[in-house]
């Protein structure tokens, strides 16, 4: 029997032994709301380290480096392995400068040691790979669980890392960060796609994606679907019949709300890498040999909403599973107080803490229109901001009354005085006209109307839909090769691969969103109408608005880490998640729930943002910003001295980074004088500090 297969059998086995919570395949039970592992679904396959390999997928340092694919984009029929290939590949190409000059290869990347030194070659790491879902019985949830185990895993000195995906990126979504440290640690890691992953269903031809990545009809895939629409036959028939060529998404269309589970997700895929581990290295002797808790380091890290989930794990590890979080530009909404004063330097932030969709409506409304402002200008990729639309959106602002100013010029200005005053730190604005380009807030918008209302695909929420365009942007199939390489290339929002959002709503029919005409203007304005309708779901009357606004009290944190150790890395520059909606009130409300108890640690750092992948790829990113990656890294070996060895962690602080000098698109090589490193004792002007229920963030 190949060994991959007896592994895996033996795993199944063990699982049925050693998880009570695991259920039996034909489980149906609907009122059974506890995650277990499908054992039906469990497989694991080692990888040698040369032709393959858990990091880099064989590519190593330089295939992943490499501006082309490992899979022909015309591929219409990749296998799995192909799959995985293109999933890492893109996964990791995501969310890192990839360029020398920008610090891949020189500073972090599968080559650079957990010293910074060059010392890894390609980077490929030998091991053993373990995918499985985890589920309620109902076959709807599905969560992708996966284990990593390193040949360099040491039984006798046990680590784990938590590495749930950023995004809504499938199960491979945090192998460039928290992945690759902890495999170069000789941990396990543990991922998880968190429910959100990237599941698209085809509505038009109905098929899915399975586990790992092949399409199939959604009906002979079953429970094996990543994910699977809830609709008949005849409703989807009749759905198809009024729009054709639609896709419905994992995370808008589950009617999960999956954010908040995110926090069990990740404490289940931790339980996961406990049973794998076992069945690999227990040899029998379980009081001598067997890898517990007691025994073992587990740190859960990740960034974006993987840091989120993160955090959300530790608050709810009643199960003790976790020693150390540390998380980088984390999504967390933490619950508001009013009794929380945040401070930078001598100025009071008048708005913060935020939900993550109440900022994200007022981005979607007001940005478009603040590209335009003066101080905007020269914006790094300003230009994918169309001006005249722009203007529309400015004077559809006008006439609605949400901006005074009657000059389009002024109008642009207020919008973005608008934004900073709800929370945007003004280092964040030359950032908006990019983002907005590239519809980010939209995107993450209309996800999340429908995920926190828990709305279905049929709801065509706002009149937004999902599905491929045709090069005018009416609503046209998706090519053949980029559904079937979907898991490869997806990131669970729309627009990704091919499939963009769609206003239904358009004047003349169905239209690619950015340049639908609004039925109350008469214009092109980037779908103002849409654009308020997603805002109303937050401050309006009505039954929708209750079902989105119950959804986001769902989500919110209470700031209790229970004591544990943990850090929080946060670009100031960040526009995507602000600090002010997100780190700076997390760490507050933690200092006020748990008082001296608290450990959290928490380092701004100035000159970084959201999309490390920019830095590389957009010219005027690479003079203005530095890879954030940095200190996540360092953050990761700060927190792994102190469970291990016990030393102190540093202080809270703002860590005062240099850009790049040189040229927009030129800039020189980044050095490390351009990214010190966190100070053990920082300056006294440096410190963040927390007292009478307020934070003080120094300038």
């Amino acid at each position: 029997m190949h060994a991959d297969v007896a592994r895996a059998l033996a795993l199944v086995a063990l699982l049925a032994l050693a998880s009570p919570a695991l259920p039996d395949d034909d489980d149906d039970d609907d009122d059974d709301d506890g995650l277990r592992i499908v054992r039906s679904s469990i497989s694991c396959k080692g990888y040698d380290g040369t032709s393959d390999d858990l990091l880099t997928a064989g590519l190593g340092k330089t295939g992943l480096q490499s501006a082309v694919p490992p899979v022909s984009p015309a591929l219409t029929t990749p296998t799995a392995a192909e799959l995985r290939k293109l999933a890492i590949y893109i996964n990791y190409r995501a969310l890192a400068d990839m360029t020398p000059n920008g610090g891949y290869g020189r500073l972090y990347g599968p080559n650079i040691d957990l010293d910074g030194n060059n010392t890894l070659g390609e980077g490929k790491i030998a091991g053993e790979e373990c995918l499985a879902y985890a589920d309620d019985g109902t076959g709807r949830k599905n969560v992708t669980m996966m284990v990593q185990i390193p040949d360099s895993f040491n039984p006798r000195n046990a680590c784990i890392v938590a590495a749930p995906s950023s995004g809504s990126r499938g199960v491979y979504g945090a192998i460039g960060t928290t992945g690759e440290w902890g495999l170069k640690r000789g941990c396990a890691v543990a991922y998880t796609d968190k429910g959100t992953g990237n599941g698209a269903h085809d509505l038009q031809n109905n098929t899915v994606n399975l586990i790992d990545g092949p399409r199939a009809d959604a009906s002979a895939a079953g429970k094996a679907s990543n994910f699977t629409a809830r609709l008949s036959a005849a409703r989807r028939a009749a759905f198809n019949a009024a729009s054709p060529n639609r896709f419905a998404y994992k995370h808008a269309h589950s009617e999960q709300n999956p954010e908040k589970d995110w926090g069990e997700h990740v404490l289940v895929s931790i339980e996961f890498a406990f049973h794998v581990l076992n069945e690999r290295f227990d040899d029998g002797d379980h009081d001598g040999h067997r890898i517990t808790k007691r025994k073992t380091i587990v740190i859960a890290a990740s960034v974006s909403n993987g840091g989120g989930a993160s955090l959300a794990a530790a608050e709810q590890d009643k199960r003790r599973l976790i020693d150390g979080i540390v998380v980088s530009e984390p999504q967390v909404q933490p619950r508001f107080t009013p009794h929380l004063t945040i401070n930078r330097g001598d100025r009071v932030i008048a708005n913060h803490g935020k939900s993550l969709y109440d900022y994200i409506t007022l981005a979607n409304l007001f940005q478009p229109c603040a590209a335009l402002a003066p101080s905007n200008a020269g914006a790094p990729f300003g230009f994918l901001v169309n001006p005249t639309i722009a203007a529309n959106r400015c004077a559809a602002l006008h006439a609605s009354g949400l901006l005074g100013a009657a000059a389009p010029t002024d109008q642009a200005s207020e919008a973005q005085a608008f934004l900073n005053d709800n929370g945007w730190e003004p280092e964040s604005n030359i950032l908006g006209p990019s983002h907005y380009g590239f519809q980010v807030a939209p995107a993450v918008a209309v996800t999340y109307a429908n995920a926190h209302g828990r709305f279905r695909v049929l709801n065509n929420v706002c009149g937004f839909s999902m599905g491929g365009t045709s090069p005018t942007g009416t609503p046209a199939p998706l090519a053949a090769a980029a559904l079937a390489q979907i898991f490869g290339t997806g990131n669970g929002v729309p627009p990704t691969s091919g499939i963009n959002l769609i206003n239904n709503a358009s004047v003349g029919g169905p239209l690619r969103d950015p340049i639908s005409v609004s039925p109350s203007t008469g214009k092109q304005d980037f779908n103002f109408d849409g654009a308020r309708c997603l805002r109303r779901l937050f401050t309006g009357p009505g039954v929708d608005a209750l079902r989105v606004r119950s959804g986001i009290a769902q989500v919110k944190r209470s700031g209790n880490l229970r004591g544990k150790p943990a850090i929080i890395v946060h670009g100031r520059a960040d526009n995507l998640v602000p600090v002010n909606h997100s780190s700076r009130p997390y760490f507050g409300l933690n200092r006020m729930v748990e008082g001296r108890d608290s450990n959290l640690r928490y380092y701004e750092v100035t000159n970084a943002q959201h999309f490390e992948a920019f830095i590389g790829l957009l010219a005027g990113y690479d003079t203005r910003f530095i890879p954030l990656h940095v200190y996540g890294v360092q953050a990761l070996n700060l927190m792994y001295d102190h469970l291990k060895n016990g030393t102190a962690l540093p202080r809270s602080q703002v860590v005062h980074t240099t850009p790049r000098s040189g040229t927009p698109g030129a800039a020189d090589p980044i050095t490390p004088a351009n990214v010190p490193p966190i100070a053990q004792h920082p300056a006294r002007g440096d410190r963040i500090r927390f007292r009478n229920n307020t934070v003080h963030v120094p300038d």
